[in-house]
């Protein structure tokens, strides 16, 4: 099983800045991965609440131990968000970074994620195909 966490405003996909994170919803990605992995069960997760993306790592990296990685967009947690890095370096399940947009490829404070360097990697300006390439990888780290 693997999980998908998204951060801040990320519930407003399709309608918050198309030019930039697309048209498509969320659940249209997410139907395209469940399609793409149907051997893999997909658990999503999405919180504007930094506590409760940091509970739910520790409950997929503790408590659930069908979770055989993690895919997350920290959205804007990621450039400050030294909580969230801190949980993800704590458990023992891969993580990996995701960015819709080229975060290098925009405002200066978006450079830099202090979430990244506590994953195993980072996948950014794909759009919502990040999503799929990271879950592809991640199989490949399986358990």
């Amino acid at each position: 099983m693997f999980a998908i966490i998204n951060g801040p405003n990320l519930n407003l996909l399709g309608k918050r800045e198309p030019e930039i994170y697309g048209h498509d919803r969320f659940e249209t990605i997410l139907r395209q991965i469940r399609e793409t992995f149907p051997a893999d069960p997909i658990e999503y997760f999405q919180s504007n609440h930094e506590g409760e993306i940091i509970d739910k790592i520790h409950h997929l990296g503790y408590e659930n131990p069908e979770c055989d990685g993690i895919i997350i967009n920290p959205g804007a947690y990621s450039h400050y968000s030294f909580a969230i890095a801190d949980a993800i370096s704590s458990v023992p399940v891969p993580v990996v970074e995701v960015h819709i947009s080229n975060i290098m490829g925009r405002e200066e404070f978006r450079h830099q994620s202090v979430t990244a360097p506590s994953c195993v990697g980072m996948i950014t300006g794909l759009g919502l195909h990040g999503y799929l390439s990271a879950v592809a990888y991640l199989k490949t780290r399986k358990k």
